[in-house]
């Protein structure tokens, strides 16, 4: 019911180019309704009327489940991913910082390697946890950040300033290299 263009067509066109949480929220309460709006990629499917603090529920889970386990691990392509000051080979897990080669453990190459592949992304501890050390137990927030120190003292060139990897106060960390 919305103009131009129907919410079925809208949840088709994001669900090709994005896994991003849709919810649905319609007056069309038949089930057919609610089979073909699941069935296109909508990962909630509300009907009027509706409440709406269990709209903010359902929102907040999503947004939680999507947060933890919706970013897509395939590794990056390229063999070389190359910033501003810092060149990775991702073959021979080896890292060069303004020329010279800088030796990291092979869990803070995945680190940062999973940062550098989606740069401006922002991740928890808890993403990069689950993600780099592939473990949903026993997860440590010190453990994440205890590595992104001792990377932040090997690959930056003033660690107390970073320019690669950069905190969110509040949420997590981010990489902030230029793509040379």
């Amino acid at each position: 019911m919305m103009p131009k263009v129907d919410g079925i067509e809208v949840c088709r066109q994001i669900r090709s180019k994005s896994n991003v949480p849709i919810v649905m929220l319609t007056a069309k309460d038949l089930e057919t309704d609610k089979i073909v709006g699941l069935g296109i990629g909508a990962d909630d499917y509300i009907t009027k009327p509706f409440s709406i603090a269990e709209v903010i529920a359902r929102v907040k889970a999503l947004m939680r489940r999507y947060l933890i386990l919706g970013i897509e691990l395939s590794p990056p392509e390229q063999e070389t991913m190359k910033f501003k000051g810092l060149t990775m080979e991702l073959k021979t897990y080896t890292v060069q910082v303004a020329g010279g080669p800088v030796p990291l453990t092979a869990k803070e190459f995945e680190l940062l390697k999973f940062l550098a592949s989606r740069p401006g992304q922002v991740f928890t501890k808890t993403q990069l946890f689950r993600n780099v050390w592939a473990s949903q137990y026993l997860e440590d927030d010190n453990t994440v950040m205890v590595h992104i120190r001792k990377l932040r003292l090997k690959i930056e060139p003033d660690p107390s300033h970073p320019q690669y990897i950069q905190t969110v106060w509040g949420i997590g960390y981010k990489f902030a290299g230029e793509r040379e």
